[in-house]
């Protein structure tokens, strides 16, 4: 019965949190702490601030712990998969309809009209990053990590996650 319960625990905020992560904390909150009373209000804050803090999605980060609270190693799979399994599904049922179609000019059309809002999102994130780094650490350092970065990836082939290491190495060092 808690596999189960874990599974529409995770599963249910999985499939009506439209939006990603941040819709879904909400509703998680709801599963694990007014349907199942596995933990209180706090210490549900108290996992999403910690949860928050380290890399990766937030849904499978609380839905590991909590399912391993609840049950062990298994409770911490099932909750994984369910909050997982929503867009699994979805992304394999749209694939085979994309795949069944893909020669399709309206197809096509569709997928180009994709692209200016998927860059259209990217460059309001991108400026958003650029907007905090200036209020963190200065038009100066800014500008150097742009640059640095630009050049390491794009001239010298540098993977991105060696960027990144050396982006914090240079916060750590310079900012910190």
């Amino acid at each position: 019965m808690i596999y189960w319960q874990i599974f529409l625990a995770f599963f249910i905020p999985g499939i009506v949190g439209y939006g990603g992560g941040p819709a879904t904390i909400p509703l998680i909150e709801n599963e694990v702490v007014d349907r199942y009373g596995w933990m209180t209000t706090a210490d549900y804050s108290q996992m999403l601030a910690l949860a928050n803090a380290l890399p990766g999605p937030i849904a499978t980060k609380l839905a590991g712990v909590i399912g391993f609270q609840q049950a062990g190693v298994l409770g911490a799979a099932i909750g994984l998969f369910a909050t997982v399994a929503p867009s699994l599904i979805l992304m394999i049922g749209l694939l085979s309809i994309l795949a069944k179609f893909k020669d399709s000019p309206r197809v096509k059309r569709m997928t180009a009209y994709i692209r200016p809002t998927i860059a259209v999102l990217l460059a309001g994130m991108a400026i958003s990053f650029f907007h905090t780094s200036y209020e963190s650490a200065g038009w100066i350092h800014t500008i150097i990590l742009v640059v640095l970065s630009y050049l390491l990836m794009e001239r010298w082939k540098v993977h991105p996650a060696f960027v990144i290491l050396g982006a914090l190495f240079y916060g750590a060092v310079l900012l910190g």
